[in-house]
């Protein structure tokens, strides 16, 4: 179990300093062009998580996200327990990697985001970027999940007005980055129920499709 719980907590420290840093980057170097920096920051996403879930999949699950957790866990074999304990690391390692991303930019190490992000469309699109991830989950085959999931998440930071966070442990991380990817503290509780939300559609949708 603390194999499983470092490989949690070290995979999403690197994906939250992959998501901030090239947040970070790509808005310095797109002299004011968001879709240029929003472009940047999708594609690093996509390549840390295909990476991060390839190498640290066969260790922990690269859950990196409580609503995986909770939504598979008990299909992994992890008791309740050791569930909250998953959560944890990855909450942690969230923080950790917002301090990483704000240390290689040389941005004050503890700092909170200004950037609020609500509003009756950006929860919505946090139900369906949840849902839509969950259910990718559920119904990718063996040995596809890392290419799946990343592709899903670079297409959702598009499609969807809130850049698809559908990670309550990004949202918790991002927090602490006052930067492109950072979402004011006031932002965070509705975002979360609403990825909570989109965790139990996502279960419940691919329970309707699950084979006889």
């Amino acid at each position: 179990m603390s194999r499983r719980l470092f490989a949690e907590f070290l995979g999403t420290l690197l994906l939250l300093a992959a998501v901030i840093g090239s947040g970070i980057m790509g808005e310095r170097l797109a002299q004011g062009n968001a879709a240029v920096a929003l472009l940047a920051n999708t594609m690093a996403t996509v390549f840390a998580l295909f990476v991060l879930i390839e190498t640290l999949g066969p260790v922990s699950g690269a859950h990196f996200n409580p609503v995986v957790t909770l939504a598979f866990g008990r299909a992994a074999g992890l008791e309740r327990a050791e569930q909250v304990l998953y959560v944890a690391a990855q909450l942690a390692g969230a923080a950790a990697g917002a301090v990483l991303a704000n240390a290689m930019f040389d941005l004050p190490l503890l700092q909170w985001a200004a950037k609020a992000r609500g509003g009756a469309g950006q929860w919505l699109a946090e139900v369906v970027a949840t849902a839509g991830l969950v259910l990718v989950i559920a119904r990718a085959g063996a040995g596809r999940a890392p290419m799946l999931v990343a592709a899903y998440i670079g297409s959702a930071y598009w499609f969807t007005s809130s850049t698809s966070f559908a990670n309550p442990a990004a949202a918790f991380g991002r927090m602490f980055s006052d930067s492109f990817a950072g979402i004011a503290p006031a932002s965070i509780t509705a975002f979360i129920a609403s990825q909570a939300a989109g965790g139990v559609l996502g279960v419940l949708l691919s329970r309707a499709l699950k084979d006889a």
